[in-house]
């Protein structure tokens, strides 16, 4: 079987091209005002350094600005809800990431929560949460719906299908579920303490892997023909997924990289341009 790859690049690149036509008429019609998207980095760990600066490089592809925020490492709970508060009032900026994680000192979720539902463009709040789950309006979490347009993009049946997710995080394993379910997919959410895992990967028709291990789901735990989507990403070029071993029997996989991580930045720009798209109307 020669399966297909899901080249999540691929698809954002494209992506671009559209959202650059949307930027540019959303700066003709607000008297030349650019959209921007406020990235707030808390400390100094060199892979978020990292996701910020790509994040903010795709803002600049597509003629968005990227209002770059950084806080010491020793920064107090406190400090940052009073940061997002006065971007919640900033009229000139439509979107806000918090990168995660942060420092443990500081309550991450009470953070998240103080995010404007309409700047909540990452998808991180309990609201927005809470209303993706019910079939209300809302940004989704930023990977699953990445995932989602992957699979949407290359016309992967979900209604009917069996998914199993491996991963139960709120800002990936949890939302994940939810979308597929809205999606009419049967789902099985699993961890790393679930019992007879393997078992339950080996009945899947779709395994999205989100556990945060490298290779923590084996190729022979897959069966043949299935959808397989690794959410991961560690040194060496790994994911969750023993991809070697799946090249062969799954029916369509997501490289890593150039899978799953493309499409989760770009859908973090596609929700800013439809925050700064709503703020018009």
């Amino acid at each position: 079987m020669s399966a297909l790859v899901l080249d999540g690049k691929t698809l954002a690149q494209r992506t671009e091209e559209q959202l650059s036509l949307r930027v540019a008429a959303l700066k003709e019609k607000s008297g030349g005002q650019t959209p921007i998207l406020a990235t707030i980095l808390v400390g100094d760990d060199p892979s978020s350094a990292t996701y910020v600066k790509m994040k903010g490089n795709a803002c600049r592809r597509v003629g968005m600005d990227s209002l770059k925020i950084e806080m010491p490492a020793s920064t107090t709970t406190e400090e940052l809800l009073s940061k997002i508060d006065a971007l919640n009032n900033d009229a000139n900026v439509h979107g806000i990431l918090l990168q995660h994680p942060v420092p443990e000192q500081i309550d991450e979720r009470a953070c998240f929560d103080a995010i404007d539902l309409n700047k909540d463009v990452d998808g991180v709040t309990c609201l927005g949460f809470g209303r993706m789950a019910m079939g209300e309006e809302a940004y989704g979490s930023a990977t699953p719906a990445g995932i989602m347009r992957i699979l949407e993009g290359y016309n992967i049946e979900l209604s009917g299908k069996h998914a199993v997710v491996v991963g139960r995080s709120p800002i990936l394993g949890k939302p994940m579920a939810l979308m597929l379910l809205n999606a009419n997919c049967t789902v099985t959410v699993c961890h790393s303490r679930t019992q007879n895992l393997p078992e339950h990967i080996k009945q899947a028709d779709i395994v999205v892997g989100a556990v945060g291990i490298p290779e923590f789901i084996k190729g022979e735990w897959i069966k043949e023909g299935a959808v397989v989507v690794d959410a991961g990403y560690h040194n060496g070029g790994l994911g969750d997924i023993e991809l070697s071993a799946i090249v062969g029997k799954a029916s369509a996989y997501t490289p890593v990289p150039g899978g799953v991580g493309p499409m989760t930045i770009n859908t973090l720009i596609l929700q800013s341009v439809a925050a700064a798209e709503a703020k018009l109307k």
